[in-house]
């Protein structure tokens, strides 16, 4: 059971994590909007080209090895800087050896990504020292430890953001600047958490490396599919469209998905309580929180949607705004990602990863026949709806996975479903309403007159609700 005192530290943890995660976001839209600005729209695209490619190489060296956590606390909870450790050394290995396999045969990966190969080699130098930077950020976040890991995120998100636009303005290849700029931080403070390692976890134990590998492997496939289902989009826009739709649609896309600030956020904060829940046994618990939870959520995408081309003007300009047709399905995709994050929480606590594996292969093969299918007759716009349908198979394929686990008690089967149908509904009529901009006004005033009736309402029930989540 967690005595109150840990139910204190969770909801406050929970708090100032999401809290910490906006302003973090937050930032990195404003230097969006700044680079937006300095950088031509071919620069911009091929710099999302590079951020593509860095999302699919992140799964293959890293191997997110850092999700093993969400079991391993529980499993090694007296000795988790030593399991720490030992995962950060076996990490550090696999991305000295994609070094230099990418060294190796630099001229047909650099062919075949469209990067220069100091971009390649800068891109695997910030991947050996990104996990000493996610492992004590989860570590402090497991622990209640809100404090540090605030602190540990504004640091690294100014000094990226200001390194950033700092390079771009004096280097006359912006590009680089811009590439230097999103690494050098991370390398730097990355460095700096290895050695708090070292001196916390003092031992490496080959051990902690079978126990992790079972739990990696199978998930490399799972979330390389899901970076391949997130990135291909971009990638085949780049290729069939060229670099200025690619610019076009990924800022519409960066814009349309501002709601993941909010998915991530909270699901920092929810999934260590709903491990904790499900360590307990208590599924009423997690159906009762999780039917505010989803309702709060597509509520908040339903306003990202009504004022997304707002959005896009004041990030990317007006250049970007006949984009803004991109959004609308973007934010929904978001939600059927957010729904289906909540199943994915579950299979990780439970170590069960090869069936999301296979689930999110099928759906990456899916999107990317999709999008061969569609991009080439209708443009950039198809791949935000193939993306899209994308997701939504992946939600179908996760419930079915927890249903087969025997936790689909957990959560409202209906409840989610209907929360899709309801939000595709209003994907479409928002979108219609992207034409008629004094309309669309009046209802997204009568949006927030709503929303602001319903929380004075309820809001004794939903404090009360939060805090007993905690």
């Amino acid at each position: 059971m967690i005595n109150d005192n840990n139910s204190s530290k969770a909801l406050k943890s929970g708090f100032w994590y999401t809290l910490s995660n906006f302003i973090v976001k937050a930032i990195g839209l404003i230097t969006t909007l700044i680079l937006a600005r300095l950088l031509t729209h071919a620069e911009f695209g091929i710099y999302n080209n590079y951020t593509s490619w860095l999302s699919i190489l992140t799964i293959l060296i890293t191997m997110q090895l850092e999700s093993t956590l969400i079991s391993a606390r529980f499993d090694f909870e007296k000795t988790i800087d030593e399991y720490i450790l030992s995962i950060l050394v076996m990490s550090a290995v696999f991305s000295a050896f994609g070094l230099i396999v990418i060294n190796v045969f630099m001229i047909p990966i650099s062919a075949f990504t469209d990067l220069k190969p100091v971009y390649l080699n800068i891109m695997l130098i910030y991947l050996m020292f990104l996990p000493g930077i996610n492992f004590y950020q989860i570590r402090e976040r497991y622990s209640f430890q809100y404090k540090n890991t605030v602190i540990s995120s504004l640091v690294l998100a100014v000094s990226t953001a200001g390194l950033s636009v700092l390079l771009v303005v004096l280097m006359s290849d912006k590009i680089s600047g811009r590439i230097y700029g999103a690494s050098i931080p991370t390398i730097v403070i990355g460095i700096v958490f290895y050695f708090y390692f070292i001196l916390k976890g003092r031992h490496v134990r080959f051990k902690y490396w079978k126990y992790a590998l079972p739990i990696a492997l199978p998930f490399i496939p799972h979330l390389l599919s899901m970076t391949v289902l997130n990135s291909t989009d971009r990638i085949m826009i780049n290729k069939i469209c060229g670099p200025e739709d690619a610019a076009l649609y990924s800022m519409a896309y960066t814009c349309g998905s501002l709601i993941t600030i909010l998915l991530v956020s909270i699901n920092g904060a929810f999934a260590p309580w709903l491990g904790n829940k499900l360590h307990e046994n208590k599924l009423e618990d997690i159906r009762k929180f999780s039917r505010y939870y989803i309702f709060g959520f597509c509520i908040f995408a339903l306003g990202i949607m009504l004022i997304s081309p707002e959005i896009l003007l004041i990030i990317g300009g007006k250049s970007y705004l006949e984009a803004r047709y991109v959004m609308t399905p973007v934010t929904m995709g978001c939600v059927c990602q957010f729904l289906y994050t909540m199943f994915v929480n579950i299979e990780q606590f439970k170590k069960k990863t090869v069936g999301m594996a296979i689930a999110s292969a099928i759906a990456a093969i899916t999107n990317f026949g999709l999008n061969n299918l569609f991009i080439p007759r209708f443009g950039y716009l198809a791949a935000a709806y193939t993306t899209l349908a994308g997701y939504f198979l992946l939600l179908i394929m996760h419930m079915f996975l927890v249903y087969r686990l025997n936790f689909a008690k957990a959560y409202s089967y209906k409840l989610v479903l209907l929360s899709v149908a309801v939000g595709c509904i209003c994907m479409g009529i928002i979108t219609f309403l992207y034409d008629y901009t004094i309309a669309r006004y009046i209802v997204f005033l009568i949006y927030l007159i709503a929303v602001i009736i319903v929380f004075c309402k309820y809001k004794s029930l939903l404090i009360g609700l939060w805090k007993n989540k905690g």
